[in-house]
């Protein structure tokens, strides 16, 4: 330790004049600094080697974390190569010079029949130092039976167990993880090294992930997928193949994957079910690609993995019941398949719509970024269809409006975060429709499962889509009056006003929602009569006190 001291000619006496006494002041004043300086530099240098005490114990509790038990199965024996432990860099255990990079993960098998230790074996007679995990929910019933250096993570909390048992990235420690399907066999080991070559190759671009093939009867094909949660779709379409391997966002069929274990574990949920659906509908919303190359290509002697009709059905349902849990936990309603067919994952006839109460004109969606889920939609076109069919046969005269007009006046559809139909009709057609004429004694539910009611809001009718799924066209009947359609009641929507019959008269056919139906023969006069000047080309929520509309957003809605 070096301490700051001063020159000689610096110290005092108290011999000194009285005139020295200026002279004394500032000799001491410099005696303090130089202690305060030494206490300083004393209490830095302490509080670094603290410091560095406190980093070395915090290096050895990730190392300790490293070699936690699995979920109750057992010790997870020495650690082999570098990683990152809880955000900690630690090195290989085993003190080999080169430890191994990449970790295999088998997470596609179902428990009643598999061949996970069959991959076990084969990529451990290959490549015995290479960690392998399998990654089950629960633990599987039957028990696996894996060869020595396999092991098993279970996904599932248990309450006698540290919370690091169950995460993955506490049990992952390489700088790889080769994501493999089960019946896959690793022929030489080059083939990791390959792979391994071509991802460090495409240094820190948009291409995240490489891919090989799985020689089975059905090839792999190179997708794009586009995630637009804002609409709760999916959309995958086929990419075209290049010379040197196809890139794009998605893969159909069985491949062998590999991704950086911190990309991995950078996605909100690593280790989804299905696999490879959960993995590249959270890595193409961060603009991550695939590439899928020609070879080289691993064998898969298990084709078809199940043996019997009835594992086969037993492991589609499941499939199909674990798309349902995913699709709805990212909030993916609609997925736009490659051939243009729709998977629904969202409300149906049999089910409540998506949301519940809309209070203050919000529906709850939209504080979620997010708008009008598609089911909902295509719920609000069929009820339309099927009610202005029935109006137009009972000799009912109606015309869209409100916000069902401005969605005809932007883009013939829904307004794209609407959440109900208006209509308006003569008051004194209702007698015609047999549907509306009785409503004064309660609701009816018709033949094709429709609800037709008077609504509790006030003196207009509705329709809803069913006794489950309250989505609706709300009917509001007006009357003429010298030369101006009026009502009896009204309600606080911006619709229910009076304004010139001259509007109605004709009515004009228009492009809505898929059909042809009838509205003002002067839309824009209309709209902006009830809605104010430019309503048109200045869209907005129904209530921007509660919710503004991001327009920078919405380019063509």
């Amino acid at each position: 330790m070096f301490f700051y001291s001063l020159p000689n000619h610096f110290y005092c006496h108290n011999s000194l004049p009285i005139r020295a006494i200026m002279r004394i002041t500032f000799c001491q004043a410099l005696l303090t600094g130089a202690i305060v300086l030494n206490l300083l530099i004393l209490y830095y240098v302490s509080r670094t080697q603290q410091q560095m005490m406190e980093k070395r114990r915090e290096h050895g509790k990730g190392l300790k974390k490293a070699s936690l038990p699995v979920s109750g199965l057992g010790a997870m024996g020495s650690l082999v190569g570098g990683g990152m432990v809880g955000g900690v860099k630690v090195g290989g255990l085993e003190g080999n010079a080169r430890a191994p990079r990449v970790t295999i993960l088998v997470r596609e098998f179902e428990d009643f029949e598999n061949y996970v230790a069959e991959v076990a074996r084969s990529f451990l007679r290959q490549r015995p130092e290479l960690p392998f995990l399998a990654v089950a929910d629960t633990p599987p019933y039957p028990p696996l039976a894996l060869p020595e250096g396999a092991r098993l993570l279970v996904l599932s909390p248990s309450p006698d167990q540290p919370p690091q048992a169950h995460r993955p990235e506490f049990n992952v420690q390489t700088e790889f993880a080769l994501l493999v399907p089960d019946g896959v066999e690793l022929d030489h080991g080059r083939q990791v090294e390959r792979l391994i070559r071509e991802l460090e190759g495409e240094g820190g671009g948009p291409v995240r992930m490489v891919a090989a093939p799985v020689l089975t009867r059905s090839a792999v094909q190179c997708l794009h997928l586009r995630v637009n949660l804002r609409e709760w779709t999916a959309t995958y379409t086929p990419a075209a193949s290049g010379s040197s391997g196809s890139v794009c966002t998605a893969l159909q069929g069985d491949a062998v994957v590999l991704i950086r274990t911190e990309d991995l574990f950078n996605l909100s949920v690593p280790l989804g079910r299905p696999l490879m659906s959960s993995l590249f509908v959270q890595t193409s919303l961060r603009g991550w690609k695939v590439k899928l190359l020609e070879g080289p290509s691993f064998s898969a002697s298990h084709r078809p993995l199940f043996s019997s009709a009835h594992n086969q059905w037993k492991a589609d349902s499941r499939l199909k019941d674990a798309t349902n849990h995913l699709m709805r936990s990212f909030g993916v309603k609609r997925v736009v398949l490659p051939d243009g067919r729709d998977q629904w994952f969202g409300c149906t006839k049999e089910t409540p719509r998506c949301f519940g109460t809309v209070r203050d004109d919000t529906p709850e969606y939209l504080y979620l970024e997010r708008w009008t889920p598609p089911c909902c939609l295509r719920a609000l076109r069929e009820t339309t269809k099927y009610v202005v069919n029935i109006l137009e046969s009972s000799g009912v005269r109606y015309w869209l409006e409100g916000g069902s007009l401005l969605g005809v006046a932007r883009h013939q559809d829904v307004i794209p975060w609407d959440y109900d139909v208006d209509l308006g009709i003569y008051l004194e057609d209702v007698p015609n429709c047999d549907y509306l004429k009785n409503l004064d004694s309660g609701s009816l539910v018709d033949a094709n499962g429709y609800v037709w009611e008077r609504a509790v809001e006030g003196d207009f009718y509705r329709v809803q889509y069913s006794e489950a799924n309250h989505l609706h066209v709300d009917l509001w009947p007006f009357y003429p009056r010298n030369g101006v359609m009026t009502r009896d009641t009204w309600t606080e929507h911006k619709q229910d006003v009076e304004f010139p019959e001259h509007f109605l008269q004709p009515l004009v056919p228009m492009q809505f929602a898929g059909i042809t139906a009838y509205g003002p023969n002067n839309h824009r006069a209309f709209l902006e009569l009830k809605f104010g000047e430019g309503v048109i080309e200045n869209p907005q929520y129904p209530n921007p006190a509660k919710k503004k509309l991001d327009r920078s957003r919405t380019v063509g809605s």
